[in-house]
């Protein structure tokens, strides 16, 4: 069954997508699957199998398919359907996490600038939404909370009226790449305190605190992330050692 679409979610269409589409419901359902590692890197997934599995036709999974094909987030194998590429490398981690600190603080300070009362109520909004997920049992949960980060950053984005920043975000995918890195239950609370604090300073209209506090969030992200990098580098060492 088809889970709710992420605009569903945020009141919002995220950049590039029609809205209210079943593809866009299919598309935000296996990105939820990739994000919970239900769909796991390296695996293969066919039209037809996903089409029986979500109880939709071929349609709308060829078109969401497609769409994860041109971002990146699934290869297309000749006569054979669709592939997981491998999770994100060091390198490419280090890079994006460059780019997000390049924008997303400027976003967060152009957000206490120009959002809306509806806007700050929003994003407020999806804090709640977050807090039922947090610390959820299970990958659903966890892939659940995912998209519900990636859209709280496209409220952000949003809010701050630059479409520019919003779209380059979005093309990213960071959320998405964490988030099938590890399934941690403690990311979860300590990335819900950060984003709290991002909302205060927004609704407390403090352009100065609001970009602080997104760059300390991403920082503090990558720190969790990359210490996922470091464990998979040393357990590579004492094999090789044995």
């Amino acid at each position: 069954m088809i889970a709710r679409s992420r605009r569903a979610v945020t009141g919002a269409t995220p950049p590039g997508r029609s809205g209210g589409r079943l593809a866009d419901e299919v598309y935000d359902t296996l990105l939820g699957q990739l994000m919970s590692l239900r769909i796991e890197p390296g695996s293969r997934v066919t039209i037809d199998v996903l089409a029986r599995e979500l109880g939709v036709s071929q349609t709308p999974i060829r078109d969401a398919l497609n769409r994860m094909e041109a971002e990146g987030l699934v290869v297309r194998v000749p006569h054979a359907g669709y592939r997981i590429p491998p999770q994100i490398t060091r390198h490419r981690f280090e890079d994006m996490l460059e780019v997000r600190l390049l924008l997303e603080p400027a976003a967060a300070r152009r957000s206490a600038e120009r959002a809306s009362l509806e806007q700050v109520a929003g994003l407020r909004a999806m804090l709640g939404e977050m807090a039922e997920l947090e610390g959820g049992d299970g990958p659903t949960a966890y892939g659940a909370f995912g998209l519900r980060d990636a859209a709280f950053h496209d409220l952000v984005a949003l809010s701050a009226e630059n479409q520019v920043i919003r779209e380059a975000l979005a093309r990213l995918h960071s959320h998405v790449h964490l988030f099938r890195l590890h399934h941690d239950t403690q990311v979860t609370h300590l990335a819900m305190a950060e984003h709290e604090d991002i909302v205060a300073a927004i609704a407390a209209r403090d352009p100065d605190a609001a970009a602080y506090a997104m760059r300390r969030h991403i920082l503090r992200s990558g720190e969790r992330f990359r210490r996922l990098f470091d464990e998979v580098k040393d357990a590579g060492a004492v094999a090789v050692e044995a």
